[in-house]
């Protein structure tokens, strides 16, 4: 994902530009988005059915939104980030964009092309911009980091074989031993 140029775009040209390109907007700069492998989908699709499913189930005021979706984490920043997948418990941050404001739970699912732009760049933004719970899921490695408001820099760390407990829930857990890769 590297940087497109290094001219400093606004959100309206992010809205402009992202229709005919997979981009995403941070600090004002333009980064390219590789398209996402089979095993990436599938992890995504299975996720967020499986927290979709929970959220229906319960009744609950949050909703889930798998990527492309457009998240501007904060009105003075010139930033939006297309999580894998968000969580919004703030109705009023959902628009007819995306949502404007932090989630409160964002997956992402690690690509191989630039490991460092979701284990730095985005784990920066979203702990710093107020998302309460951020998941970067590596199928390579087969790891799942666990980064909370409370902890930002000490990640709980996770095998394919361990099942998850969701933060921001009392009773999601993630079975990753049940995802079949």
């Amino acid at each position: 994902m590297d940087a497109k140029a290094f001219e400093i775009h606004t959100i309206e040209e992010f809205y402009e530009t992202s229709v005919n390109e997979r981009i995403e907007l941070i600090h004002g700069v333009f980064y390219n988005m590789a398209p996402p492998n089979r095993l990436h989908q599938r992890i995504l699709s299975i996720l967020h059915t499986r927290i979709f499913n929970y959220i229906e189930s319960k009744g609950g005021d949050c909703e889930v939104y798998p990527a492309p979706f457009g998240v501007q984490l904060s009105k003075e920043d010139d930033t939006v980030v297309e999580p894998d997948i968000s969580v919004i418990c703030d109705p009023q941050k959902l628009t007819d964009r995306g949502c404007t404001g932090a989630p409160d739970w964002i997956i992402e699912i690690v690509s191989p092309g630039n490991p460092s732009h979701d284990y730095l760049t985005k784990k920066s933004l979203y702990m710093t911009s107020g998302v309460r719970e951020y998941w970067i899921i590596d199928p390579a490695g087969l790891k799942i980091g666990v980064y909370t408001s409370n902890e930002p820099d000490r990640p709980a760390v996770y095998d394919f074989t361990d099942t998850v407990r969701v933060g921001i829930y009392e009773d999601l857990e993630i079975d990753f031993s049940k995802i079949k890769l």
